[in-house]
């Protein structure tokens, strides 16, 4: 059985602040007490089982580029739309330029520490039936795709023009990477999954599991016990859970 996600996790300046936006726009539940297996932070958990956490943890330094993934919320009618960007605005965000068209149905917006988002317009087929969350969105390569789908063992609903996509067996969102060409990297990205192994099985065994399906291992500077820290096939970083 290979290791489940556990959490997507945002560096925050003021990581209780941004978890009190995401828990009342999403309404889900906060635990301003640290989440034992992920080992500190602020933790949200879904409204249900087919989603992953949502995991806030301090950081130094402010946003500075656009973020390599970001949520697709979807909405049922125009009316809904509108409604869910007012309700995320009256909460703390704001609307981002980052190069949409004026002919593009969805709405840009940054939650309060500038980390993009996007309400997607009514009737996107590609995301039906996947919830208000309607998928992670991330900008990668097809080679990260096939990783991802292989190390969740969640399979591909997606694999055309180079972009993919994968959803858990159990529903929820999709993760999909767009291809090429990829975004630059300029430094330690601040959002990152954190992948717990299942009950009685050797952290150490699953790292190695990874890296031969082409996770590398890196030195990314989280400072924090409790974890392996690992790069997917495009850098991106990664945690994996490690008993303390």
């Amino acid at each position: 059985m290979p290791a489940r996600l556990h959490a997507l996790c945002f560096d925050a300046l003021d990581p209780l602040r941004l978890a009190r936006f995401w828990a009342e726009f999403l309404r889900w539940d906060l635990r301003e007490e640290p989440d034992e297996q992920s080992g500190g932070g602020v933790t949200l958990r879904p409204g249900d089982e087919t989603g992953f956490r949502l995991r806030f943890v301090a950081a130094q330094e402010p946003k500075t580029s656009q973020n390599h993934m970001h949520f697709d919320l979807t909405s049922t009618s125009l009316d809904d739309q509108k409604q869910v960007v007012e309700r995320a605005l009256a909460l703390g965000a704001q609307h981002l330029d980052i190069g949409q068209r004026p002919e593009e149905g969805h709405v840009v917006l940054g939650d309060p520490e500038g980390n993009e988002f996007c309400v997607i317009e009514p009737g996107n087929s590609f995301l039906a039936e996947c919830g208000f969350i309607g998928a992670l969105a991330g900008d990668g390569s097809q080679a990260a795709g096939y990783f991802w789908s292989r190390a969740l063992d969640w399979p591909l609903v997606w694999d055309q023009d180079e972009e993919t996509a994968i959803r858990s067996p159990h529903g929820g969102p999709k993760l999909t990477w767009g291809g090429p060409p990829l975004m630059p990297r300029t430094g330690k990205d601040r959002l990152h999954f954190d992948l717990a192994p299942p009950p009685g099985t050797d952290p150490a065994a699953e790292v190695d599991r990874l890296v031969s399906l082409g996770a590398t291992r890196v030195d990314a500077g989280r400072g924090e016990a409790g974890r392996v820290v690992l790069a997917d096939p495009d850098g991106h970083e990664f945690c994996v859970l490690t008993p303390r």
